[in-house]
């Protein structure tokens, strides 16, 4: 309980002292506390159902709280910028470890801030490929919590299509077309000014994992900054320009003579490959992998590449931290995958994508209190003294999941102390249908 009080208060702490601004820090930290409840889903209607059924909100009504959501006034940036800050050992082995990656939040309504027909390359056959949705680009922070991987959702923007800005179908005349590298640059720059111990390593997929995004980041920090990110197979590797034996008249050569693309490489270095135990997906596997320092010539710098065998396919990843070794990277990698754990307890768990919310300022408060829940709730666990017991067996997984860091949440916000600690007008008895409430939901 009190762990939860130090980071509350400190987040409420971020609100500007006026006649109102102490009734508006009160309704944000239990909003953030309703959004974390793991019976209701985070839609506006079923906030203050929370607030006024579980803690006790007589004096709260419906306009004046939608008005609150969809308030300008929450200073988002500040309430951010303290997050980053009351983190806990942000950094891993001396680096801070961010992921970046893009989804989509489907949704219904035609008027609904930020949407259009996104094209979801992941859908299935009976889903259709364009669907109705919001496309947000986000940054999140990877961290080991209590034996494994989480990711931390840290700073978004919403993806616009050109075509939809140019059209003027948003209701934002000041809104400009921005692509999802510039939108990257601008989010890993402004956490950069909050981060500053360690050398910066950005893990990305594929799409992301290029020079157009490697070059303004490696130019603009002005401090070490590395990318990892997964090969395509038709990528061409050049071998350094040292290795070429003979001299050659005229300015020292860059690179060196191509050796061939990811493809053909993979194929000539199997034979050479060895195993490493790496802490992969939970538990420590065995890894059939070699590795090679090259040149690539999109970015213009010398690359490790891992070359991961599996029976019967491989796959290559490459960063420009020549310092990592080939287990580390593995392991980053893999940590990867955390990011879209944290879409999957973002849209499903938390409830982001069932909320019909239609107004600019409303949608983007709403998804700021989404991501600061799943982001306090991830703290909060990696600040408890025991490690958390996973409730429902899986077969395959010991460690805890998100859902049950969100019930010892739950239990220490509506303990009795706690709203002594946060008082609130009309603040009235806890139900006793509330460990009923906990209990269906388990």
């Amino acid at each position: 309980m009190f762990i939860l009080h130090d980071l509350l208060k400190k987040l409420k702490n971020e609100f500007e002292i006026s006649c109102k601004a102490g009734d508006r820090s009160t309704w944000f930290v239990y909003t953030l506390l309703a959004v974390i409840m793991p019976f209701t889903s985070s839609k506006t209607s079923n906030l203050l159902r929370c607030l006024d059924t579980l803690f006790g909100f007589e004096q709260i009504h419906r306009k004046p709280f939608y008005r609150f959501m969809a308030s300008p006034k929450t200073p988002w940036g500040r309430l951010w910028r303290c997050l980053w800050r009351i983190i806990p050992e942000p950094l891993t082995n001396g680096r801070l470890l961010l992921a970046l990656d893009d989804f989509i939040n489907p949704k219904t309504g035609k008027k609904i801030f930020g949407c259009a027909n996104i094209f979801d390359h992941a859908a299935k056959q009976n889903q259709s490929k364009y669907p109705w949705a919001q496309n947000i680009v986000m940054v999140g922070l990877l961290k080991m919590v209590k034996g494994r991987w989480a990711c931390l959702p840290l700073i978004f923007r919403f993806y616009h299509l050109k075509k939809t800005v140019e059209a003027s179908l948003l209701k934002k005349p000041t809104l400009q077309f921005k692509t999802k590298i510039d939108q990257a640059v601008e989010m890993v720059t402004d956490l950069c000014e909050v981060f500053k111990q360690g050398s910066i390593l950005l893990i990305t997929d594929s799409w992301f994992g290029n020079g157009s995004l490697y070059q303004p980041l490696n130019q603009g920090l002005g401090r070490d900054f590395h990318l990892l990110s997964r090969m395509r197979c038709n990528n061409a590797l050049y071998d350094l320009p040292g290795a070429v034996g003979r001299k050659i008249p005229g300015r020292p050569r860059k690179y060196g003579e191509k050796k061939g693309n990811a493809t053909s490489l993979a194929k000539e270095y199997r034979t050479l490959a060895r195993e490493y135990d790496v802490n992969l997906y939970g538990r420590i596997r065995t890894i059939l992998a070699f590795d090679r320092i090259v040149m690539l010539k999109t970015f213009k710098t010398q690359v490790r590449v891992v070359w991961v065998y599996r029976k019967t396919q491989w796959v290559a990843l490459f960063s420009t931290d020549l310092t990592l070794s080939v287990p580390e990277m593995i392991e980053y990698y893999g940590a990867r995958w955390k990011i879209e754990a944290a879409f999957k307890e973002l849209k499903q768990d938390i409830g982001s994508a069932e909320t019909q919310t239609r107004d600019p300022q409303a949608v983007v408060n709403h998804l700021n209190f989404c991501m600061m829940a799943v982001s306090v709730t991830w703290i909060y666990a990696s600040l408890l003294v025991k490690t958390p017991i996973r409730r429902h067996a899986v077969a395959g997984r010991n460690h805890f999941a998100f859902s049950d860091v969100r019930r010892l949440v739950a239990e220490a916000a509506l303990n009795d102390n706690f709203s002594r600690l946060f008082p609130m007008p009309g603040k009235s008895a806890v139900n006793s249908f509330v460990s009923v409430l906990l209990r269906m939901a388990a």
